[in-house]
């Protein structure tokens, strides 16, 4: 083999592209790689102008100037290359001629971007992992920490430095590492409540199994200080109960009224909503009376000051005294230190509405009485009465009048909160209305759950009209929402197969009317109790035990049934 063909042998051998031309800007070689990355053959550019049979090239410029050109991007198609071009000379320094030595680089660069990318990543989930609240510690397959934030290092008091590389027990101070439970059984861990750090500090860890492409490749563990969470879960009791302060949220001009019976309740609350008188709002379940308790307080002087609500039903009876009128310190056990203010009191200067005062125990009658005769209350476990301005709204959807000649309310305080009665139709009642009610009911739900429903169709409202309507508005509102889940997601129009079957609620009422919900409980209780106690043999103490509840409730629930131990019934 002679130099020549060396030469041609070596040069066809390396990764770069090499072109040569003459004094003449005659390409006089052109090697292999080139002519792949050129996509041209070898045959067709020899002792061809270069600028003829290469675009973009500039080889004559070098070979015209002799001023080289290193390292040089250049984009050929969809292929960029990297190119030098360096003039050549003979002995005496005359240009003879040009080389150009060039790579493609598209797979490099491109390499080069992802791991700019994985880097600039990296980056972002640890600023993120190291800016969040939450302590956070990573751990590899094997359960050795790999990744820990300053938040752990505040709750456990181990610096990264301390435990990266170590095995996930190493913060434990009693109790069984998550992060090794987990590597050995691939599925997430919740609520584990260990102590870790010298501190011995108490927290409640969350661990998730990491996996890629399906390749379990470690885990990342959420650490909660159970000390924080008392003192959130306590500041979030004060939130609720200033929301409760401020939550008179409607006005009068929330109430769709068009029906004549409507409108005079309407008139009446208005009235009397500029004076500081007691009003009682009487109707059924779902006719809008906290509605109408929101809009007196908004239309009242006080319309600035708090309003609280207070379900009385909905409040165990056990703590509704010390909730109503609060308490002083260590007025019972579990009882705070520093004494807690009742509703009542958070209502000063404002509005407190009752809501089911029907439901209100008659040791607790007797209180509220005394409070509206003098304006005045005393703490549970106290002796110096609190003076309170606070006007009084109440609600029930239950007879009153029946109720205090059967001795289960106080007449005084009948008479003191009926001061200013205002009765809130059904809505059989208000017929008119219920294509107001449907196109408002619309609009909100339309928010809830994100839909786009224009109105309804006149078979659907005239079916809603004609309905008797047991649960009124809010059955109403109950009855549209179901029939917006039935709507496919292009419908816009509310229509008659939409509306779910209103037989099935009818039955229901129909099976109602015939006692009250409570009545109707009392009734199956008394059945439950009386069938275990004949199985027993009226022995008390293994009817309690079959029961699950203590001798003294089984009493006390015969007493309130009206069951006699040796079987008579009152």
């Amino acid at each position: 083999m002679d130099r020549a063909e060396l030469f041609q042998t070596v040069l066809d051998s390396i990764i770069e592209g090499v072109i040569l031309i003459d004094k003449d800007s005659k390409i006089t070689f052109m090697n292999k790689q080139a002519s792949l990355m050129l996509g041209i053959p070898v045959s067709q550019v020899i002792n061809k102008s270069v600028t003829d049979a290469i675009p973009n090239t500039r080889l004559h410029i070098v070979l015209k100037t002799g001023v080289p050109e290193v390292n040089r991007i250049q984009q050929l198609g969809n292929t960029k290359i990297i190119t030098t071009r360096i003039p050549i000379r003979d002995k005496t320094g005359a240009i003879i001629g040009a080389v150009a030595i060039f790579r493609d680089i598209t797979s490099v660069q491109k390499m080069a971007e992802e791991v700019t990318n994985l880097r600039e990543i990296e980056v972002l989930l640890k600023t993120i992992i190291e800016s969040t609240s939450d302590a956070i510690s990573v751990a590899d397959e094997n359960g050795r920490i790999v990744m820990v934030n300053k938040a752990y290092t505040k709750i456990t008091g181990f610096s990264a430095q301390d435990v990266i590389g170590k095995l996930a027990t190493v913060d434990i101070a009693q109790g069984e590492s998550m992060h090794l439970r987990v590597a050995q059984t691939r599925q997430p861990i919740y609520g584990a409540r260990l102590l870790v750090g010298p501190g011995k500090r108490e927290v409640i860890v969350d661990v998730t199994p990491l996996f890629v492409r399906g390749e379990f490749k470690g885990s990342v563990g959420v650490i909660h200080d159970v000390s924080e969470i008392a003192k959130l879960t306590k500041e979030l009791d004060e939130v609720k109960r200033l929301i409760r302060r401020m939550g008179a949220k409607y006005s009068f001009e929330d109430i769709i009224a068009e029906s004549s019976k409507m409108k005079i309740a309407v008139t009446q609350a208005m009235k009397v909503a500029s004076t500081p008188a007691t009003v009682l709002l009487r109707g059924e379940s779902g006719t809008g009376k906290e509605l109408f308790a929101h809009a007196i307080h908004n239309a009242s002087d006080r319309r600035d000051k708090p309003f609280v609500s207070v379900n009385c039903a909905a409040i165990p009876e056990s703590i509704l005294e010390s909730e109503l009128f609060g308490y002083t310190s260590g007025a019972f056990t579990g009882a705070k230190k520093e004494g807690k203010k009742g509703l009542l009191e958070e209502a000063h200067r404002g509005t407190i509405f009752f809501d089911e005062i029907g439901k209100m125990p008659l040791l607790l009658q007797s209180k509220l009485l005394r409070f509206l005769e003098s304006k005045e209350i005393v703490p549970v476990g106290g002796t110096k009465p609190v003076r309170i301005d606070a006007r009084i709204i109440a609600a029930t959807n239950m007879n009153l009048e029946k109720m205090v000649q059967e001795g289960s309310f106080l007449p005084d305080l009948y008479f003191r909160l009926n001061v200013f009665p205002i009765f809130l139709p059904p809505l059989r009642e208000r017929r008119e209305d219920i294509p107001y009610l449907a196109q408002h009911i619309i609009k909100k739900l339309n928010q809830q759950y994100g839909r786009l429903v224009e109105g309804i169709s006149s078979d659907a409202l005239r079916k809603l009209i004609h309905y008797d309507w047991p649960g009124n508005v809010r059955e109403l509102e109950n009855i549209m929402g179901r029939a917006m889940i039935n709507m496919e997601a292009d419908e816009r129009i509310i229509k008659l197969h939409h509306i779910p079957p209103l037989e099935e609620i009818r039955h229901f009422s129909s099976i109602t009317k015939a006692g009250s919900h409570k009545q109707l409980l009392l009734e199956y209780e008394k059945g439950v109790i009386l069938k275990a106690l004949e199985e027993n043999s009226w022995n008390v103490q293994k009817t309690a035990e079959n029961l699950k509840i203590s001798i003294r409730t089984l009493y006390y629930r015969m007493k309130m049934l009206g069951i006699k131990r040796e079987g008579r019934r009152i």
